[in-house]
């Protein structure tokens, strides 16, 4: 049994002769120490919520695609948290993960979600070192903390994954907060597997 609360447990015990369930709620409800916590929890509520408002007119909570290096730079090391995806449009796994990452990136509006195509990032695909697609790199505070090449590590097989288990590679990497995917949602993006030679993710340069 949960331990109960030491406000709680004082009403029902000064109240144990009573049986009007409402007037011990009542009663709970005029507790000082309730009210200052429900005000707490209000107040935390409202900073949230104006947070997040900001945050959306800021990029937050969107799937952008970024044109240029130097914007792309400036963006990931002036937020906190960034996960970038560097793409070429006619491969068909990089499809597969921008539909996952505009999932996420709704869901979790204290994290930037960014595209580059690679054609637009011949500087960074050299000093990252790109050279498989599709490649997702997780950023905190400007540096680069996860590198996902492919679908690697994240389904159940190479060829499949849900929106859950990227979420669940990112909160790892400490670039998401909390996990808000819900459940599979049946959302399941996965593509069945191609002859290796018509592969996506393979060098592509």
């Amino acid at each position: 049994m949960a331990k109960l609360d030491a406000q709680v447990a004082a009403i029902l015990d000064a109240g144990s002769a009573s049986d009007d369930e409402d007037a011990l709620i009542a009663s709970l409800e005029d507790s000082p120490a309730l009210d200052a916590f429900r005000e707490q929890r209000i107040q935390q509520l409202h900073s949230e919520f104006s947070r997040a408002k900001a945050q959306k007119s800021d990029g937050f909570g969107n799937y952008t695609e970024i044109k240029e290096e130097k914007a792309l730079m400036e963006l990931t090391t002036s937020v906190k948290f960034a996960v970038v995806h560097f793409a070429k449009d006619d491969f068909a796994r990089c499809g597969v993960m921008d539909g996952h990452l505009e999932a996420l990136a709704a869901k979790h509006t204290d994290t930037r979600f960014l595209k580059m195509k690679v054609d637009n990032a011949p500087f960074l695909v050299v000093k990252l070192k790109i050279q498989v697609l599709p490649c997702v790199l997780a950023f905190a505070n400007g540096v680069s903390v996860d590198r996902i090449v492919g679908f690697e590590g994240l389904g159940y097989t190479e060829d499949t994954f849900t929106t859950k288990d990227l979420e669940t590679r990112l909160l790892a990497a400490g670039v998401l907060q909390r996990a808000k995917a819900v459940g599979e949602a049946s959302v399941k993006w996965g593509v069945k597997a191609q002859k290796k030679a018509e592969s996506d993710d393979e060098e592509w340069d």
